[in-house]
């Protein structure tokens, strides 16, 4: 593999050049975040089109024709940029951390409830009042007869109600307590 020699020239004229084609582009309106970004891309071209560069020119003239591009290219892409995110549709408004602590709360509440039921039970009540299956449809999916998902359907509910009730009663009771 041959080796690359550095290219002494564009270095040299890097190093002196670079501080005032920053300050350019500082000048010339480039935001903070993109400055040295807007420099590279400047050096960028500097590297690909070197042999334009006339020996009677001004390099500094041809580094600011250069840089004021890059400034006008950095300007014109963030105007793009801010008409796209100002068309983009505003987010739905998030419910407040009151709304979403109870929702999982709740969520954790159900958990923990059909943890407690035996397998029979826990499968009849999620799939019928959480997946929304009817009484047929399990007795088939489960390979048990329609009146056993009834009769354990009515238990896994009550017993569902009376927990329901139970938290309620407790929550009442700390309501009081810390009231």
């Amino acid at each position: 593999m041959p080796v690359v020699e550095p290219d002494l020239e564009f270095a040299n004229l890097y190093h002196r050049h670079h501080g005032f084609v920053w300050r350019i582009l500082r000048r010339l309106g480039v935001p903070p975040g993109t400055l040295d970004d807007a420099t590279q891309e400047v050096f960028v071209v500097v590297h690909r089109r070197r042999s334009d560069l006339r020996a009677d020119a001004a390099v500094r003239s041809w580094l600011f024709g250069i840089a004021r591009r890059v400034a006008a290219d950095t300007h014109r892409g963030q105007h793009r940029r801010d008409r796209k995110h100002d068309a983009l549709p505003t987010p739905a408004d998030t419910p407040p951390l009151d709304d979403a602590l109870a929702r999982n709360e709740a969520a954790e509440f159900v958990r923990s409830f059909l943890e407690r039921l035996d397998e029979g039970h826990r499968m009849v009540f999620a799939l019928s009042d959480i997946e929304g299956m009817t009484a047929p449809e399990i007795s088939e999916a489960l390979d048990v007869k329609l009146n056993t998902v009834y009769s354990r359907l009515r238990k896994a509910r009550l017993d569902f109600e009376r927990a329901v009730a139970r938290r309620e009663s407790r929550s009442k009771k700390q309501q009081v307590l810390h009231g």
